[in-house]
Parts: C-alpha cells; sequence; structure tokens
C-alpha cells in the first residue's frame, strides 16, 4: 500500500526558503580559486555584453559617415562577439566544473555519514530513500551550482548595468520602463512560494517511490512467489502517479509564472518602443540611441524573465540541499566517545553483561532484554539458545554495540563498549549472521572483505576451512567468478559458507555466530561445525542457535526467555534440570529420530 513519506510537505513545516543554499557553503568554500575565475569570466562577459548595444547604435548612427569610420565599427563590434564568445567557453568550463567537484564532494560526504550509521537510523529511514537523496538531490544541486547561479549572476549583472546605460540613454524611457517592475514582481512573490511548497513536496514523493522500489526488488523473488507482483506494480504505479501530479502541478505554477512575467516584461518593452518612435521622428533622439535603448530594454527583460525561472529552479534545489543538510546533520542514537578508551592489544575477548535492560527504539513498550547478567569468559564457547524472539540476537547486536542499552552495561575485557571507539573493538569481532550479506563481486573478494589484506593463499587456507573451495573451483572462473548482486548466483548454503570464510580469515579474538549454520544440509552441516570447532578454539565463541543439536558441545549454554535468563549450563546438565531447555531439546531430538 502506497505510503506518504514522512518528510512530506504535508507532514512537516514548508521549506525554507532560497537561503538553504546557503548550507552548500562548507562544500564551495574550498575551491576558492575556481569561484574567482568563474566570477571573473561571468563579470566579463556580462560587461561585453553591455558594451555590444553601444557599438551597434555607434554602426547605426555611421551609415552616412566614412566607409573607413563604418569598417572600424563593424569590426570592433566583431572583437567584441570574440571576446563574449571566448568569455563565455572559459565561464561554462569553470562553472560545470566547480558543480561537478561540489556535487561529488556532497555525495561523498553524504554516504560516509549514512554508511556509518546504526541500525537505528535505518528503522527510520528507507534505504531506498537515502539513495533518492544521494542521486536525485544531488543532480538539482548540480544544476543550480553548474549552470542556475551562474545565469542568475550573470542576469542580476546585465539587468543592474542595463539599467544603468537606459538611464544614461534616455531617463524618460527608463522612467516608463521602471512602471512595469512592481506589476513583475509581484506574481514572482506571490507563485514563488507556490513552488518552494510543490518543490519539496515533488522531491520527497519522487524520493518515496525510489524507496518502494528498493523495497520491492530487493524481494523480488518473496513477491513472485506469493504473486504479488499486480499488486507491487499497482502501488508504484500509484506512488509514481502520484509524483507526477505533484510534479504536474508545479509545472504549471511555473509556466503560469514564467507566462505572467514574460508578457508584463515584453508589453512594457513594446509601449516604450511606440514611446521612443515618436521621439525620433520629433528628433528628441537619434535612430542609433532609440536601437541602444531597445537593446538594452530586451537584455533587461530577458534577464528578469531568465530570472523568474532560475527562482523556481533556486527553490527547487533549496529543498534538495534541505534533504541532504538533513542527512549530515542526523544524530546517531549510537556515539563514539570524545576520548575513547583503546583496547588493550591482544584483546583476550572476555565479554559480560551487566543488569543489562534494552528496547528497540520502534518497540519501545518492549523489553528485548530485562536486566541481563551474563558473563562470557575470554575462549569460552556460550551458546545462547530459547525461542523466536526471547533476546538471543540483540545480545549479539549489542556485543557490537549497534545498539545502546537503556539500562546497565556491555563490557569487553572490562571496559564498557561505550567508552571505546565502535571501529576500535569491532576489529576484534568477527560475525556470521543468519542472513550473511553477500556482494556483487567475485567470491573471492566477497571472503577477502574479513581481512582485505589477506593473500590469496590465505583466502583460500580460509575457504578450505568453511568447506568451500570444492564448490569454489567448481564455478566457471572459480574463486574470481562474480557471484551476483546479494549472491543470487549461489544457494543459500554456499552463501553461508562464504560468510564462515570471511569470518574465519578475520581472525578476531570474538566469534559472533547468529544461527551460522541454518542454511546447510546435513553433510555441509557436519564438516562447517568441525571448522567452526576448530575456530573458535582459544577464542571467545557466542553462538545462537535453534537447533540444538549444533551446540551440544558448547562450554555453557544460555537459555534465553522473554529477554531473561532462565537456564545455563551444559547440555546435560540442562536436560537433566528440565524446564524451557529440556522441553526444546525433547521436541527437537523426538522429531530428529521420528525422520
Amino acid at each position: 500500500m502506497a505510503r506518504r513519506p514522512s518528510t512530506a510537505t504535508g507532514d512537516r513545516a514548508a521549506s525554507r526558503r532560497v537561503g538553504a543554499l546557503r548550507a552548500l557553503a562548507p562544500f564551495v568554500r574550498p575551491y576558492r580559486r575556481l569561484v574567482a575565475g568563474a566570477l571573473a569570466a561571468l563579470t566579463l562577459t556580462a560587461s561585453v555584453s553591455l558594451i555590444l548595444p553601444i557599438a551597434v547604435r555607434r554602426v547605426v548612427d555611421s551609415f552616412n559617415a566614412g566607409g573607413r569610420l563604418l569598417d572600424q565599427y563593424f569590426l570592433a563590434a566583431l572583437g567584441i562577439a570574440a571576446l563574449l564568445a571566448v568569455g563565455t567557453g572559459l565561464r561554462y568550463y569553470l562553472v560545470t566544473r566547480l558543480g561537478e567537484r561540489v556535487v561529488a564532494d556532497i555525495r561523498t560526504a553524504v554516504f560516509a555519514r549514512v554508511v556509518g550509521m546504526s541500525p537505528g537510523f535505518f528503522e527510520r529511514v528507507m534505504t531506498g530513500e537515502i539513495i533518492s537523496r544521494i542521486t536525485t538531490d544531488t543532480t538539482l544541486i548540480l544544476s543550480v551550482i553548474g549552470s542556475s547561479v551562474s545565469i542568475a549572476l550573470r542576469n542580476l549583472l546585465i539587468l543592474a548595468g542595463g539599467m544603468v546605460l537606459l538611464l544614461l540613454t534616455s531617463a524618460k524611457l527608463t522612467g516608463l520602463v521602471l512602471l512595469i517592475v512592481p506589476a513583475v514582481i509581484v506574481p514572482i512573490v506571490v507563485l514563488g512560494r507556490r513552488l518552494r511548497t510543490l518543490g519539496r513536496e515533488n522531491q520527497d514523493w519522487i524520493a518515496q517511490s525510489s524507496g518502494a522500489a528498493s523495497e520491492v526488488l530487493l524481494s523480488a523473488q518473496t513477491v513472485q512467489a506469493f504473486t504479488h507482483e499486480d499488486r507491487s506494480r499497482a502501488d508504484f504505479a500509484r506512488i509514481t502517479e502520484t509524483a507526477f501530479d505533484s510534479a504536474r502541478r508545479r509545472i504549471g505554477t511555473r509556466a503560469m509564472m514564467t507566462v505572467i512575467v514574460i508578457f508584463l516584461v515584453f508589453a512594457g518593452v513594446v509601449g516604450v518602443l511606440w514611446v521612443g518612435a515618436r521621439d525620433v521622428r520629433s528628433g528628441a533622439m537619434s535612430v542609433g540611441e532609440l536601437v541602444q535603448f531597445v537593446i538594452y530594454a530586451v537584455m533587461v527583460a530577458g534577464s528578469v524573465g531568465a530570472l523568474s525561472e532560475i527562482w523556481g529552479e533556486l527553490q527547487r534545489a533549496a529543498g534538495a540541499t534541505e534533504r541532504l543538510s538533513e542527512l549530515l546533520a542526523a544524530e546517531d542514537p549510537v556515539q563514539d566517545p570524545p576520548a575513547p578508551r583503546p583496547l588493550p592489544r591482544p584483546a583476550r575477548g572476555e565479554v559480560r553483561f551487566e543488569n543489562v535492560v534494552f528496547r528497540y527504539p520502534t518497540r519501545a513498550d518492549v523489553s528485548a532484554l530485562d536486566g541481563v547478567d551474563l558473563q562470557i569468559r575470554a575462549g569460552e564457547t556460550v551458546a545462547l539458545v530459547g525461542p523466536s524472539g526471547a533476546g538471543k540476537t540483540t545480545v549479539i547486536q549489542l556485543i557490537q554495540r549497534f545498539y545502546d542499552p537503556q539500562a546497565g552495561r556491555v563490557t569487553l575485557d572490562g571496559i564498557d563498549l561505550r567508552d571505546m571507539a565502535r571501529a576500535d573493538f569491532r576489529q576484534a569481532m568477527a560475525l556470521v549472521p543468519q542472513d550473511p550479506a553477500i556482494f556483487a563481486a567475485s567470491a573471492r573478494d566477497n571472503i577477502r572483505f574479513g581481512r582485505p589484506g589477506a593473500t590469496d593463499a590465505e583466502v583460500e587456507a580460509a575457504a578450505r576451512a568453511a568447506d568451500a573451495h570444492d564448490f569454489l573451483t567448481a564455478l566457471p572462473q572459480g574463486y574470481d567468478s562474480w557471484v551476483g548482486e546479494r549472491g543470487v548466483m549461489l544457494s543459500g548454503g554456499q552463501k553461508q559458507r562464504i560468510a564462515i570464510a570471511r569470518a574465519i580469515l578475520r581472525d578476531a579474538p570474538v566469534l559472533l555466530l547468529d544461527e551460522a549454520t541454518s542454511a546447510l544440509d546435513a553433510e555441509s552441516e557436519r564438516a562447517v561445525q568441525q571448522a567452526v570447532d576448530r575456530l573458535a578454539e582459544g577464542r571467545t565463541t557466542v553462538v545462537v542457535a535453534h537447533r540444538l543439536a549444533t551446540v551440544k558441545k558448547a562450554d555453557r549454554i544460555v537459555v534465553f526467555d522473554r529477554g531473561r535468563i532462565v537456564a545455563q549450563g551444559t547440555h546435560d546438565a540442562l536436560v537433566a534440570e528440565g524446564g524451557l531447555y529440556a522441553r526444546l531439546a525433547r521436541l527437537q531430538f523426538a522429531g530428529a529420530a521420528a525422520e
């Protein structure tokens, strides 16, 4: 079902004025020389444009003069045109280069900011919407920096200089021109506010469209399996149509503003021309002066018309800048301390939970962990078991400090995770999640993700230990075979084994296994379990598992239920004790025996 984006205009304060573009200043400031060069070229072209009508007047008034003087005026006009061409080309090069450079920096800054955000941030913002901001919104800003701002400044200079030269040419006719100005400004101001609102709303719906498409395409197989293609098409079409309607209203408003402004401006020019023609007939001014005045009037009118159009572009870019600024200014709920403590090296890997209470931001009324006290000794293998939603995976996430607990603390080697830099202590951890992330790269690169500096021999050794070597060498290009987006060319078990090889290659003192063998067949599970057992030797290993057969050899099994630890001990002791673990074991092992 189509959802209105939370940032849509109807749900939040209206977009700020064009002044929001000031947020781009930090990205433009490093390129002062480029800006200065562009401004110099812009000033040159505007000045030359203002000189050209004077040359035209000289030519017109010199028709009855000698041929040599007329030739000189024509040559001067040609030289001015050449200078204008060179200046325009230089301005285009410098301004466009500046725009591309600034937008590249903005994209890099936004991505760098977002990629380090904790999972709590992505619970509020859809990935597709972020991608839309990085692409669509930055394209709008590129248009403004690389074109609109330059054109706007040039037209402002022509407008200011043209008005001065109009006054010098004929004060009487200039006074008539100025009478038109208030009539032109009113629609620009009134309709401009409407454009600002519609521009922001249109961008919000475009982002929503990207988010919806990303969500469906990333789950294409599930959508097809449940035959939801038509519903997904209808939902996407509805969102896209809403975005189009918003764009249509924006385009209509801008077109109306353009029509009104251009008509008023040129109607005024025609009226002034009529008065000027009468002055020429009476001898109050020469034909050349009238031609000069008309050219300046057309230039001024064209500048006003161009500025009215550019104003709409600037307002759209202001909305885009606001959206990008929101990402750059977004506060991560999980932050590194100002003066982080270093994790002692080598890390021993002792993990401790001290009366930890945690609730997910989107489920603040339910405790995922409720007063958990747990010590995992260095080198110990601890298995976390219990029903779905009992809090097992939450323990893994808190160990990596993807979230902070509302009460209590989590420590590594006696140091609170909140007192260390996340990039520091995460170096001491290796993770194998239930749904491993496989990147659109080669199998070798996916394994090397665990330790980018690893050699090919080390990558292959890790693959052998994870029981992945045989199927990898059977691929068309072996380890260098492309595995597709999200590993679509691999089976679930193959993806899991690549993830295990990645963790083996990382060689970290703390190993986190979240349903690491859940996607493997019995034979592969046995081989991988042996590899995991070897890998766990001398390391702190935390295993989350539903299949109890995989954790029977753990040093200690911790049983969770509704966010609390209800029992812990060895497999045999827990079975003998009865309770939840014994019931789960009876159900699973009895079912396995029946099979």
